[in-house]
């Protein structure tokens, strides 16, 4: 008693039946701390600073029948090590920092009489511990046949319960709870939530747990630059549920979340974005989870932008420079440039579609960019695409027109090339060996008669070996010009009259 073991003895006779061992100061219980004292039946360990039960740390103890682990620091009991004491009749753990008790804890001890658990750091537990416990299971049918009257005391008193759904059905045992299991105190009290808080058991009632469900009262908000916004998230659900919010720049831009519990079962999360930016829009997804499920409500948050300030009036004939840079396997990219005022602040639309469409398709694209791809595009179809200051119409100048082709191209055996004939453009494109270009003067025949001399040059370049052709508008060689040219001076009159019909429409000069 009160010496600084710390340590239990290894040289204990193994003839002894009653071991106390208190305020030691012991920390923990090893494996077979007391395997050779076969004989022992009492064991008194009391007001230790035990922290750490092994899993055999009774090894050896068949005959134990009385433990007592009162005032130590347990936060968990190793309760399969009652495995080695099926004698055992008295367990005291009060005063100790107990938070969970399994469902299955008890299972190991048929033989108990006495279970003291008070004072401890319990809040949930669930009434299957006892359900599972064997002795409950059959106590009541031996003890009446055998006719014998012997009671199981518990003591469960002066720990912090938690008066929710998960606790329902500790709550139901509780009551009605009888002879020939007494409890120390049937005076059960909640320490929580605030609206049961220092209320007996037998004065509230539980409902069933479930699962979160998760809503918004508006899903799809638009909101200015700069603005303070506000996300709320409502849930419903038993117990409340913890809360997580996910959006875009979460790790750059990290919102502050508040939580508030408007009663029992309905809580509400709210996200404050201060000065809304344009990476902030997208998507926001508050999700709620507790035990029983989770639910999650998505909130899209879109950006309304002012018109952009330019130093051009809507009349000026703002001059840009347009072209095809590239062809894709089944699209092209467009690059400009424009000359403006403030090219950092300056919007561009894009106005695509097919040339007969009355409504063309507008992209917004915002200052610093000078090139778009369009994909997807279907061949043997004629298209228009326009490049003019935001919400500005086009204007001549800003405009391309071509027709896709359908033809399988050498390089591209198992994908179908969209071959892009130029028919309308107002300056000079860059367009690929064996593909032809007229200006917005050129007349369809023209047109028809670049497209024959397209096939043609197409039939003899496929009969010349080592020849590779490029699917981009980047690739063109330089000696396209000269041989179209050389092509044209071959031809009879007639096609000639047809070709001075071209140059006069001014056919662009290809690079």
């Amino acid at each position: 008693m009160e010496t600084s073991m710390r340590n239990i003895p290894e040289d204990i006779p193994h003839d002894f039946t009653k071991i106390r061992i208190e305020n030691c100061h012991l920390t923990e219980l090893p494996r077979g701390s007391f395997s050779k004292v076969s004989a022992l039946e009492f064991l008194w360990l009391n007001f230790n600073d035990i922290t750490l039960m092994n899993i055999q740390s009774l090894d050896g103890l068949a005959n134990l029948t009385e433990l007592r682990l009162q005032g130590n620091k347990l936060t968990s009991v190793t309760w399969t090590a009652f495995q080695d004491t099926p004698k055992l009749k008295i367990l005291d753990l009060k005063h100790n920092r107990l938070d969970v008790l399994p469902e299955h804890a008890l299972r190991h001890l048929p033989s108990l009489t006495y279970l003291d658990l008070s004072f401890n750091q319990l809040s949930v537990i669930s009434k299957d511990v006892f359900i599972n416990w064997p002795l409950y299971q059959t106590a009541e049918k031996a003890w009446g046949k055998e006719g014998l009257v012997s009671n199981v005391v518990m003591g469960l008193h002066d720990n912090p319960w938690l008066c929710d759904c998960r606790l329902k059905g500790f709550v139901e045992f509780i009551r009605e709870v009888s002879p020939p299991i007494i409890l120390m105190n049937s005076y059960l009290t909640c320490s929580g939530p605030a609206s049961k808080a220092d209320k007996f058991f037998h004065e509230i009632q539980l409902k069933t747990c479930m699962k979160p469900v998760a809503s918004a009262q508006e899903t799809n908000i638009t909101l200015p630059l700069g603005a303070n916004a506000t996300l709320t998230c409502l849930v419903k659900a038993r117990p409340g549920p913890t809360f997580q919010w996910m959006y875009p720049l979460k790790i750059i831009r990290g919102f502050v979340a508040t939580e508030t519990h408007i009663d029992e079962e309905t809580f509400t999360s709210q996200l404050a974005i201060p000065s809304f930016h344009l990476a902030d829009r997208g998507l926001y997804t508050c999700m709620a989870n507790n035990f029983v499920g989770n639910s999650s409500v998505i909130i899209t948050v879109n950006i309304n932008l002012p018109p952009p300030v330019s130093m051009f009036s809507a009349d000026e004939n703002v001059h840009i420079d347009i072209r095809i840079s590239k062809q894709t396997v089944y699209g092209i990219t467009l690059e400009w440039y424009a000359v403006t005022g403030n090219p950092a602040e300056t919007w561009f639309t894009i106005h695509f579609g097919k040339y007969d469409s009355p409504k063309k398709e507008m992209t917004y694209i915002g200052p610093g960019i000078n090139s778009y791809t369009v994909s997807d595009l279907l061949p043997v179809t004629k298209y228009e695409v326009c490049v003019t200051l935001k919400n500005h119409p086009p204007t001549e100048g800003q405009c391309i027109v071509f027709v896709t082709g359908s033809d399988i191209s050498e390089l591209e055996q198992r994908a179908r090339l969209i071959h892009i004939i130029v028919i309308v453009c107002a300056m000079v494109l860059a367009v690929p060996a064996g593909m032809y270009a007229c200006t917005t003067e050129a007349r369809f025949s023209c047109v028809d008669h670049c497209v024959n001399l397209w096939r043609k040059r197409r039939l003899h370049s496929k009969n010349l070996q080592g020849t590779e052709r490029q699917g981009t508008f980047d690739s063109l060689q330089a000696a396209s010009d000269e041989n179209l040219c050389r092509d044209s001076e071959d031809k009879p009159k007639k096609m000639r009259k047809s070709e001075d019909r071209c140059k006069g429409g001014s056919a662009a000069q290809l690079y």
